[in-house]
């Protein structure tokens, strides 16, 4: 059990590697360069007298500092996609251990093993432009809050893969959406819809996965009663029967007027639950 956790830090200390140039040592030296391209480009200005002239050398200066300009504006985005991409890879990797070891612990409560935040503690930006208004029945989607442009549209792929039977594809487009648009108002859904492709393609587990990342990480949302129930579902066909009837018997305590009562406790009767 401690080996477990000293490979858990193990890995946090390892999940960023050490960089000689932080982002904010690259956005400063956007600035300056910046500053010092609009003083050449001032020098370049006439001021009305015919006598002015510009030196070979100021150009030369000018298309330098532009050619280095570029190259920090491209490695600034590079570094931060680097990072998001490592960040959440971390993070990913830390929960995995986290529900594992708490599989090995007797005891361990698997229901309230909570999600790992992105480490760095910051989520990848995205496009946070409210969304126009839609007749298309956004209002029958799981989540409150604004939309990011587009997003309702990549929810609704997803979902009408999901409900097509393609459930590969489906799962791909559910794991993208949640890439793209980390921590909007449809990622509880999202891991949710996740959950259900992985489970029609068989993969049990990792379906039991998605499951708990969207109930411990958004207790609140409109799909965490669904998340708890089929979780403790996924626990019993795992083989998990005593981590299962707790879970589900969570259902009706935490959600009472849930419609996933009732099929919590059918689940409870049919892994014979005390």
């Amino acid at each position: 059990m401690r080996g477990a956790w000293m490979i858990v830090a193990a890995l946090g200390a390892l999940a960023l590697p050490v960089r000689a140039e932080t982002l904010a040592d690259v956005q400063q030296d956007l600035t300056v360069l910046q500053v010092e391209l609009s003083k050449l480009k001032r020098e370049l200005s006439t001021t009305g007298g015919s006598q002015v002239t510009v030196s070979g050398d100021v150009l030369q200066r000018l298309n330098a500092l532009e050619s280095e300009l570029s190259r920090i504006t491209a490695k600034t985005e590079e570094l931060e996609f680097r990072v998001g991409r490592v960040a959440e890879d971390g993070a990913n990797r830390l929960g995995d251990l986290q529900f594992r070891v708490c599989e090995l612990e007797p005891g361990c409560d698997l229901s309230k093993v909570g999600q790992i935040p992105p480490l760095g503690g910051e989520q990848a930006s995205a496009d946070l432009s409210p969304a126009p208004a839609s007749s298309s029945g956004t209002d029958a989607l799981p989540y409150e809050g604004e939309l990011a442009v587009s997003e309702e549209a990549d929810f609704r792929s997803a979902q009408e893969a999901l409900e097509s039977g393609d459930f590969a594809r489906a799962a791909d487009l559910f794991a993208v959406f949640r890439e793209t648009y980390p921590q909007g108002p449809l990622e509880p859904a999202a891991l949710v819809g996740e959950g259900k492709a992985l489970e029609g393609a068989g993969d049990t587990r990792e379906a039991a996965r998605r499951y708990l990342d969207a109930y411990s990480g958004f207790p609140d949302s409109k799909v965490a009663p669904e998340a708890l129930y089929r979780l403790g579902a996924k626990l019993g066909e795992l083989g998990s029967t005593p981590e299962a009837c707790v879970t589900l018997a969570e259902v009706g305590t935490r959600y009472p007027g849930s419609e996933y009562v009732q099929a919590a406790e059918e689940s409870r009767r049919g892994f014979a639950c005390q």
